[in-house]
């Protein structure tokens, strides 16, 4: 009987996930427990193991979409059971693969997923040429024309291989001297359109991060309440923490504190800690704080998990380890999901005295933004003097939190940062 090769579940708030490359073509044979499919859920490239050994037939090809739990691919024992799941289970239909795979079960509704897609017509009026996304990129950046390309994938596609081999071709043939570039020039109106510089298609990290952003604002109620915090004594206290690099065995950044400090101040404000869930609003015991981290294609918020229970040195090694691991796409599912509140830190980045709306990482009920910490002229005991003042931002979910909470949580906080011996204490 033929083994299924589903989506996973990587966290309670993933929706979908984009299939991105097979590792193997159709009919391959793979073994136990080998990489055989690359997917992009929450903005996180996922390898999936193939369950058992046997030989591949794809259902859902790169670039579509499937939830979770759907089954994408189907291992046979033989080849004779590979010819017949072929024939049963064509590929753009792979809510029909657990019927393949299990004959004897009742069967199900049928359900379609969308049709694989397509590159734009290549030839003639309603020629089409199917490419994979990757050999499709591929392509792009060594000015591969994909309509004189002949595809080896399933039902003719052009896959990763084939725009390799036209590569080498290419670098075979003589190439001709590039015309001259025309100087740069700044986008400019004609006839009321504007010339585009750059098209960067609305998928991948970007995509996923418009829709989450979007869907956002869309369900919940959020408010923010803006300030600044005197982070005197936070300043001395970090560079007495840094002269202890070798003893502590990490080098503390001013996140790391944040961090540590919030963490507990949630113990005291559980409501802020919170999620609404169907029609519930969730009271969370554990406390795991995301670190909202930038990467090239945009942001992604790894998790400190129960960030609470542990020391400032530990918690700051884990936040190392983490936004190393996003920086070199090696976080996993469990990495980025149960978040009870996010923290985004723009200091490091420069931003000064500003304040900006945060948006709510779904499902958590509050993130707070923060901004550099840069002298300003502050009124203390009648005279005027320079302090090192933080700008921060508090969104919340007015549907959650009440005003007054979000400002007793606040309170707190300044109170922690402003007078931090009781915190560490």
């Amino acid at each position: 009987m033929a083994a299924e090769i589903k989506i996973p579940r990587v966290g309670m708030a993933v929706a979908d996930a984009t299939i991105i490359e097979w590792q193997f073509k159709e009919g391959d044979q793979v073994g136990e427990n080998q990489v055989v499919v690359v997917i992009e859920t929450e903005k996180v490239r996922t390898e999936v193991e193939s369950p058992a050994a046997g030989f591949l037939h794809i259902i859902a090809n790169e670039g579509d979409t499937a939830p979770a739990g759907q089954v994408i691919g189907l291992l046979a024992e033989t080849k004779e059971e590979l010819a017949k799941v072929q024939k049963e289970t064509p590929a753009g239909k792979p809510a029909e693969a657990a019927k393949a795979a299990e004959p004897a079960a009742a069967e199900a509704p049928k359900a379609e997923v969308a049709p694989p897609k397509e590159a734009a017509p290549a030839g003639g009026e309603g020629e089409r040429v199917r490419i994979s996304p990757v050999a499709r990129k591929l392509a792009e950046e060594h000015a591969i024309d994909i309509a004189q390309v002949k595809g080896t994938g399933p039902g003719g596609r052009i896959v990763r291989e084939d725009i390799e081999k036209a590569i080498a071709d290419k670098g075979a043939a003589p190439v001709p001297a590039p015309a001259a570039a025309p100087p740069a020039a700044a986008p400019v109106e004609v006839s009321g359109e504007r010339k585009v510089k750059q098209t960067i298609p609305l998928t991948g990290m970007r995509g996923t991060i418009a829709e989450r952003m979007h869907q956002s604002l869309s369900i919940s109620a959020q408010l923010t309440t803006m300030g600044e915090v005197d982070m005197s004594e936070i300043v001395r206290l970090r560079n007495n923490l840094v002269a202890q690099e070798s003893t502590l065995g990490t080098r503390i950044t001013y996140t790391d504190i944040l961090v540590f400090a919030i963490a507990r101040l949630l113990q005291n404000n559980p409501k802020i800690n919170a999620s609404i869930i169907g029609k519930e609003i969730k009271i969370w015991e554990d406390i795991n704080i995301g670190v909202a981290t930038a990467l090239e294609d945009g942001l992604i918020v790894p998790v400190v998990k129960h960030a609470n229970q542990k020391p400032l040195a530990e918690v700051s090694k884990e936040i190392k380890a983490l936004v190393e691991k996003a920086r070199e796409n090696k976080l996993s599912g469990d990495d980025i999901s149960g978040g009870t509140f996010t923290l985004t830190n723009l200091g490091a980045l420069g931003s000064g005295w500003t304040f900006e709306t945060a948006i709510i990482n779904q499902p958590e009920s509050a993130i707070l933004r923060v901004g550099a910490i840069t002298d300003r002229a502050v009124v203390r005991d009648g005279q005027i003097v320079a302090r090192p003042i933080m700008t921060y931002s508090l969104t919340y979910d007015h549907r959650v939190v009440d005003g007054a909470v979000a400002a007793k949580f606040i309170s707190s906080l300044i109170s922690a940062l402003e007078n931090p011996t009781l915190l560490l204490a």
